[in-house]
């Protein structure tokens, strides 16, 4: 199967977890194109540089229209094992060592494509990238937040037979008026069933979604989250319970969330205490893989090599890693 090469950072990246990472905002023009031939798809573009070209957005919703659009090329299990494969390539050259990384099921079910293709092919490439790779992986299934609460349940019930490949439950797409509360029953149901939880908030939604993640949906980690900084007692209880939050600078600029990478609230959030990492979100879209986000901030927010290792040093430590496998990688950073 054709896919674009791997991108190589020109320097030595640093280890690192990668923790808000959507597989289908992996789906690069090339391998689109390739999968589209092989499934009869006809994208409505002529080439891969017109695809890219579309590649501009003006706010989330403007992403997400070409983002479900081009999950029509996804139909069997042999294209998400492709597609796992082809950011696992990636991520291994830019110091990707750790990977949890989020699927929407629901976007696939409502194409007529079975839960079990998904899983199965993306668990295909996800079980052997520890060997083909040297990169370990979580599987976080997340529902999609402007879909109704009957359907992330149904979507929950669905997915009990492959729990065993689950490590946590997420919640992502339209944030704005999609409040977390809507989901509060279906997230108690993971706990219950063992599962970790994250979510998105405070990415284009206001603060009180975060408060609202924290309180009624039990989060482990919170994903974006730059919002916090508008709300001084939610950054100090952030900082006081050690929330992890997992930041997406590229994503941040080419969704409007910051005007400019020099005006991302990153460092402020440092200062503050919190626990931040730095990750690549849909990196097809935007511009960029992890350590393609590390020298973007290095370079526009002027940060030392002391912060980007303590920023990959976060990812371990917010990760769902067993303490014996964080303390192995956190050694190999410590000595990189």
């Amino acid at each position: 199967m054709p896919s674009n090469s791997p991108s190589t950072p020109a320097h030595r990246p640093l280890p690192k977890a990668e923790l808000h990472l959507h597989i289908e905002g992996t789906l690069e023009p090339g391998l689109a194109f390739a999968l589209a031939e092989r499934n009869g798809v006809t994208l409505p573009y002529a080439t891969e540089d017109e695809l890219r070209r579309a590649y501009s957005f003006a706010d989330l919703q403007s992403f997400l229209n070409l983002y479900y659009a081009l999950m029509e090329v996804l139909r069997t299990e042999n294209d998400f094992a492709d597609l796992a494969h082809a950011y696992l390539a990636r991520a291994k050259e830019q110091g990707v060592r750790h990977a949890e990384i989020f699927f929407d099921p629901q976007a696939h079910t409502a194409r007529g494509i079975p839960l079990g293709t998904v899983i199965n092919g993306l668990s295909r490439a996800l079980d052997a990238a520890p060997e083909t790779y040297g990169i370990t992986t979580r599987l976080i299934m997340c529902f999609l937040r402007d879909e109704s609460a009957e359907s992330a349940l149904a979507t929950f019930e669905a997915a009990r037979p492959y729990l065993d490949r689950i490590t946590a439950v997420g919640l992502d797409s339209a944030e704005v008026g999609h409040p977390p509360a809507k989901f509060q029953e279906v997230f108690a149901l993971a706990r219950e069933a063992g599962l970790k939880c994250v979510a998105h908030a405070g990415e284009e939604g206001p603060a009180a979604y975060v408060w609202e993640a924290l309180d009624l949906l039990g989060v482990d980690r919170v994903d974006h989250g730059v919002r916090c900084m508008e709300d001084e007692r939610l950054v100090a209880r952030l900082v006081a319970e050690r929330i992890p939050l997992t930041v997406c600078p590229l994503s941040n600029v080419r969704l409007r969330v910051v005007d400019d990478l020099a005006d991302h609230p990153l460092p402020a959030m440092l200062d503050a205490g919190l626990l931040v990492t730095i990750n690549s979100d849909d990196p097809a879209y935007f511009g960029g893989y992890a350590d393609d986000n590390f020298t973007a901030v290095r370079d526009a927010l002027d940060l030392d090599e002391e912060t980007l290792r303590t920023l990959a040093r976060n990812s371990f430590l917010a990760s769902f890693l067993d303490e014996e496998t964080r303390a192995a990688y956190l050694k190999e950073l410590d000595a990189s």
